[in-house]
C-alpha cells in the first residue's frame, strides 16, 4: 500500500500533498505581493505626476512604520554624527 510520504532530501519523511499545498499557497502570496507592489508603484507615479517627490513619500512611509521614540532616537544619533562631521 502506497502512502503520500516520500523520502526527503534531508532523509526525513515529507507529506507530498501538504508540501505541495504550502508551496502553492506561497506562490499565490507572491503573486498578490507583486500586484500590491505594482499598485504602490502606480501610486508613486501618480504622486510624481502631481508634483510630489516619491523619494520623500517613501521616507515618510518608513518613518511612520516606526515607534515615535525609536524614530526620535535615530534622528538624534544622525544629528550628532552629522554635527561631528561638520555637515550641519
Amino acid at each position: 500500500m502506497a502512502d503520500d510520504r516520500e523520502e526527503g532530501m534531508g532523509g526525513g519523511r515529507v507529506a507530498a500533498d501538504e508540501l505541495r499545498l504550502l508551496i502553492e499557497r506561497a506562490e499565490r502570496l507572491e503573486e498578490e505581493k507583486k500586484g500590491i507592489q505594482d499598485d504602490i508603484k502606480d501610486v508613486m507615479g501618480e504622486a510624481k505626476s502631481r508634483g510630489y517627490d516619491p523619494k520623500a513619500i517613501r521616507k515618510i512611509l518608513a518613518i511612520r512604520k516606526k515607534k515615535k521614540d525609536e524614530y526620535q532616537e535615530e534622528e538624534a544619533i544622525l544629528t550628532t554624527y552629522m554635527e561631528a562631521l561638520g555637515m550641519i
